[in-house]
């Protein structure tokens, strides 16, 4: 008769400890799982990285009062403005990855990915898309007092007068900044470049003659363009604006391969759980099919979209390459 042999204390212990730590990782998986299931069980932030009253201030909380009813939590805005839309985005790239913490993002991070060189984030690496809440068109304007009244007057009093007709921009590195610059390669023209710190102060030198023109987002130009102070002369969009049907695209006007819009999106910081993602996603889409919604965005001057995790990511990956070669050749710089 053979006796089971005893195990040494040593190999006992090693056993002991290899079962507690299975059941530790079993335990916590089974709890993260079940904490991704719950979600959300507290107040979300989205941190909007411009000041209040904007055009992103305005999606955001669009988005956040319509979102957190679906969801069962309030969503609070968070404003951390500064450096180009930067610093917002750094403190939410820092952000615990729970999905309790959220970026309304932005084209002017696709920029600034290529134009400030020391950013302590990677938007493409850091972040992890949700949807395109909205795109605010482009508007190439000038003053209704100006006689230009096409893009083909405009470029052939550019090649005429070179470096006299300017055009503002919310600051160097800015959307207006880089459609200027490409409109410049397209069009084999040299125009004056005027930054200012807004598009309030931007549009008040336009609507006073201080600058010739500008090509800023509907939000900022439309209500100028109805009441007839501001002229329309191309919309910088793939196809005809639903704000200005009337108004010719750029590439109509002559000019293709120009098509920057400025768009505003949620993203969530890398590592937030699929779950939560796909749960964001599914809920901010159904928001964004609504009515109410959809003329909560449209009075701003906004196309709702609400596309795809994977299409938002590729028109990030797409913009970054595409502007990095515009501020290449256009020699951009922030100081």
């Amino acid at each position: 008769m053979h006796l089971p042999k005893v195990l040494p204390q040593t190999s006992l212990r090693s056993l002991l400890i290899g079962l507690l730590s299975i059941w530790a990782c079993l335990s916590m998986s089974n709890n993260a799982a079940f904490a991704q299931s719950q979600w959300p069980t507290r107040p979300i932030t989205i941190i909007v990285p411009f000041p209040p009253g904007g055009a992103t201030d305005v999606l955001a909380r669009a988005v956040a009062n319509r979102l957190g009813p679906v969801l069962g939590q309030p969503i609070i805005i968070d404003y951390k403005p500064g450096a180009g839309a930067t610093l917002g985005a750094a403190i939410a790239a820092k952000a615990p990855a729970d999905g309790y913490t959220l970026l309304m993002g932005a084209v002017h991070h696709t920029i600034a990915a290529n134009v400030y060189k020391n950013l302590s984030y990677d938007f493409q690496k850091d972040f992890v898309p949700i949807t395109v809440v909205g795109v605010l068109p482009n508007v190439l304007v000038v003053n209704a007092n100006n006689p230009i009244y096409s893009v083909k007057e405009l470029i052939s009093q550019a090649k005429n007068q070179p470096g006299k007709l300017s055009y503002g921009s919310n600051g160097n590195g800015a959307a207006q900044h880089l459609i200027g610059t490409q409109f410049q390669m397209l069009t084999d023209t040299e125009l004056l470049h005027v930054p200012y710190k807004g598009s309030a102060p931007l549009t008040t030198d336009l609507l006073g003659g201080q600058i010739d023109m500008s090509f800023d987002a509907t939000a900022s130009t439309l209500p100028h363009i109805k009441s007839g102070k501001l002229r329309a002369l191309a919309v910088i969009t793939p196809k005809r604006s639903v704000f200005l049907p009337q108004v010719p695209t750029l590439a109509e006007a002559g000019v293709p391969g120009l098509n920057i819009t400025t768009w505003f999106g949620l993203l969530a910081p890398a590592g937030t759980p699929k779950p939560i993602v796909n749960k964001l996603h599914s809920a901010l889409v159904k928001v964004m099919q609504t009515p109410e919604f959809r003329a909560q965005l449209e009075d701003a001057g906004a196309e709702p979209i609400g596309n795809s995790q994977e299409e938002m990511a590729k028109q990030i990956s797409d913009e970054i390459e595409k502007f990095g070669n515009i501020v290449r050749i256009g020699k951009i710089t922030v100081n």
